[in-house]
């Protein structure tokens, strides 16, 4: 693994002020980094300790008293649903970690995959938390890619599976790829496996290139 989160993504997620597409992409690497694991274990440490040496804040005198009276308002009925629990082919368990893998809710292979290219399919997943951001999981066939592109805004990829090259770095799996509007690139699978990954957005894609600007007037990515 050579390419990790910086730092600022790591300590928001320490700190619970991530938004919920960047906890995800956040908590699935963790998942696969110990290096990183280790920095965000350090951050908690810092914050509670931080915390714990803050001068007490005044609290209203009858807060005592309203936490009680809520105590015996009238709870809402349980839900009589149960769900049935998710099941995960052998392929799916072994490259997509949690909590990535229950968002999906299916295997791979059973996804309902859109081809947004040849050999590029997406899956648009409604994290929510978050205006304006993007979350989607792509598969792209070995020797596939996207075009060149810009963004309006910044992307974070996460790779699960095979690997991507895009004239900056190559990414493999557990690889987080940060792009921006100063990054021109076109990331291209390498030959071999699919590669998975996971990607959020919080601004649109734009291609670049003469037929690239062109096709910008027809494009909703």
């Amino acid at each position: 693994m050579q390419h990790h989160l910086n730092d600022e993504y790591l300590m928001d997620y320490a700190a619970g002020s991530a938004s919920q597409p960047l906890s995800l992409l956040v908590a699935t690497h963790l998942a696969l980094c110990p290096e990183c694991r280790a920095k965000v274990a350090a951050y908690e440490a810092l914050g509670g300790a931080l915390l714990d040496s803050a001068a007490p804040s005044a609290v209203a005198p009858d807060l005592l008293q309203s936490v009680l009276d809520r105590l015996d308002e009238p709870t809402a009925p349980e839900s009589r649903i149960r769900r049935q629990p998710q099941v995960f082919d052998e392929t799916t368990r072994r490259l997509i970690p949690e909590p990535l893998r229950s968002h999906l809710g299916a295997s791979l292979d059973a996804l309902a995959w859109s081809s947004i290219g040849r050999g590029v399919h997406q899956v648009e997943l409604d994290i929510g938390g978050a205006e304006g951001f993007k979350t989607r999981f792509y598969r792209i066939r070995g020797g596939c890619g996207v075009p060149q592109h810009t963004h309006d805004g910044s992307e974070l990829t996460l790779v699960l599976g095979g690997s991507f090259s895009d004239g900056i770095g190559r990414f493999g799996r557990g690889d987080v790829s940060i792009a921006d509007g100063d990054v021109v690139h076109q990331p291209i699978a390498d030959p071999g496996d699919d590669c998975y990954c996971l990607a959020i957005t919080d601004g649109p894609l734009k291609l670049t290139g003469p037929v690239g600007r062109f096709l910008n007037i027809f494009m909703r990515y």
